[in-house]
């Protein structure tokens, strides 16, 4: 039947942009859980390496988020491990760390600091979980985690992250002392 086979080659094409879709965020969310264990230790460039990163994770996730997924519940994390974390990084970033945000919920709530060192905190520890999901042989479950866990918590991260990194280019301050 010629509808049986165009159907089943939209099927198949379905499930190779899925496996594509899901191949990257593999990819990316590995380099970039790669780039922040290192902390800046193996170059002195991880700050240039993160701001190249971070258009690709985004590329990545919107791809996946695209795919019908259902929601997931919240990764657990240590809160112990995740302070530590943190607190490397914090030191690392140094004065680089804090930046503005500007809401325009309520005047009295113009502007509240946000911290690069807790965004990127926040969005290591949900694509570790994926990744420690994938290596489960749960793939398709990692990409519900990602997927809902953007929506819901590391996406509005992710912006934060590019935006104040784009700053920090733009002003040269990638770049370690």
């Amino acid at each position: 039947m010629p509808g049986a086979s165009r159907h089943g080659m939209v099927d198949r094409m379905q499930i190779n942009s899925q496996s594509a879709a899901l191949a990257e965020m593999v990819s990316v969310a590995s380099d970039y859980c790669r780039l922040i264990d290192d902390g800046g230790k193996a170059c002195r460039d991880w700050l240039e390496q993160l701001f190249r990163l971070m258009p690709r994770l985004h590329s990545a996730v919107t791809v996946l988020a695209a795919l019908d997924a259902d929601d997931a519940p919240p990764c657990p994390v240590d809160l112990d491990e995740r302070f530590e974390l943190y607190s490397q990084l914090r030191r690392l970033l140094g004065e680089r760390d804090r930046y503005w945000l500007e809401f325009d919920a309520a005047p009295e709530e113009m502007h509240m600091s946000g911290s690069l060192a807790d965004d990127l905190t926040d969005i290591y520890f949900d694509l570790r979980h994926g990744l420690e999901l994938f290596d489960e042989i749960w793939p398709h479950r990692a990409a519900q985690v990602w997927q809902s866990s953007y929506r819901v918590h590391w996406g509005q991260h992710l912006v934060d992250a590019e935006r104040h990194l784009y700053a920090l280019k733009v002003r040269n301050q990638l770049a370690q002392n």
